[in-house]
């Protein structure tokens, strides 16, 4: 067991902005709710995926909303905190470990609190490997695992519990909560055994976010990120053009790059929702989610996310294989073009 602490903070908010494919909330918001809650409550256990006992009761927890939006309305430890607790008393279970329900700048810390918050260790892992917009887009859902019961907070101190009959209805109820809870909220969702949760999770996420973090801030290098996560680069250019726009509870839009050096005279497209969901060059697609795509700073390697790209930074846009479980037909028709609706198969990069 080792323990996460506030000095390891900044690197893993780092880090868990490039896996975040360009969502999953702003770091910087994360890092400071975690930071508060590590120095009241001291540091926080970190275990292994591998030794979480079968019988423990492992519950993720997470933002859900618009990154956009939460840049100005913050979430608040208190919170955090109530969804948690709510859905711990509605399963009349003892909780043993927190979860990242996915590897983003906000998401990946935000269970950092609630575990600080309440004295329990915190699984390295998460359910996806990368962030997505949606849900159940996880690999819990490839499982059986179910989304619900969820709790839900917002940050007036509204709560609710959701049981749904699939995951998708989870998604699309508790969307519309955050909406009316002005486009984001707190939630705890898929609670689940350690056993389920050794199958259906994605080990070591918190570890390598910390060493991707590390490894930016000692190099700055976009090609050490690209090395390490066995990835490449797609294009390098600066941004000329952004349209957002805050829908349904999700920050959609389009981002355009004019190529610079080897990528003079080329545009490339970025489409997301929230994330990074296609890369297409002069019409022709480069990569696709469930694949990752990632926008980074050229000169210092850091994560710019959808809501932080503005015109005239000059990035270099990588591509990284997912958790080959996202490649098989289930997890394709969960998370793949389609299912955002680009008519074309997923575009992968050779892991």
């Amino acid at each position: 067991m080792k323990e996460l602490t506030r000095d390891d903070l900044d690197d893993v908010a780092r880090g868990a902005a490039i896996l975040g494919t360009g969502g999953g909330g702003d770091p910087y918001i994360g890092r400071l709710l975690a930071a508060q809650a590590v120095r009241e409550h001291g540091p926080v256990p970190l275990v292994a995926l591998a030794e979480v006992p079968d019988d423990a009761v492992v519950l993720p927890v997470a933002m859900l909303g618009a990154p956009t939006v939460m840049v100005e309305k913050l979430p608040t430890a208190e919170q955090i905190g109530l969804a948690a607790s709510t859905l711990a008393g509605y399963l009349g279970k003892e909780l043993t470990h927190i979860a990242c329900a996915e590897a983003g700048g906000v998401n990946s810390l935000i269970p950092v609190l609630a575990a600080a918050q309440l004295g329990l260790p915190l699984v390295d892992a998460d359910g996806m490997g990368r962030a997505f917009p949606e849900l159940q887009m996880v690999l819990p859902t490839l499982y059986g695992i179910r989304a619900t019961p969820m709790a839900y907070a917002d940050e007036k101190g509204n709560r609710g519990i959701l049981d749904t009959v699939d995951n998708h209805w989870a998604e699309r109820l508790v969307r519309s909560a955050a909406i009316d809870m002005g486009c984001s909220s707190a939630i705890s969702s898929f609670a689940m055994s350690g056993a389920q949760a050794r199958e259906s999770m994605v080990p070591g996420t918190l570890s390598l976010c910390a060493e991707l973090g590390a490894l930016v801030r000692e190099t700055k290098s976009v090609a050490a990120v690209v090395e390490r996560l066995r990835g490449r680069i797609l294009f390098s250019g600066k941004v000329t053009d952004v349209a957002r726009r805050t829908v349904t509870g999700f920050a959609r839009g389009e981002a355009r790059l004019s190529g610079m050096d080897s990528d003079t005279g080329g545009e490339l497209l970025l489409r997301f929702q929230n994330e990074h969901l296609i890369a297409e060059r002069d019409g022709v697609v480069l990569a696709s989610v469930p694949d990752l795509i990632c926008t980074l700073d050229r000169e210092t390697g850091e994560a710019v996310t959808t809501e932080g790209l503005r015109y005239g930074q000059r990035l270099t846009v990588i591509a990284a294989p997912a958790d080959p479980r996202w490649h098989s037909e289930e997890g394709v028709a969960l998370a793949g073009p389609r299912y955002f609706g680009y008519d074309i198969d997923p575009v992968g990069v050779p892991a």
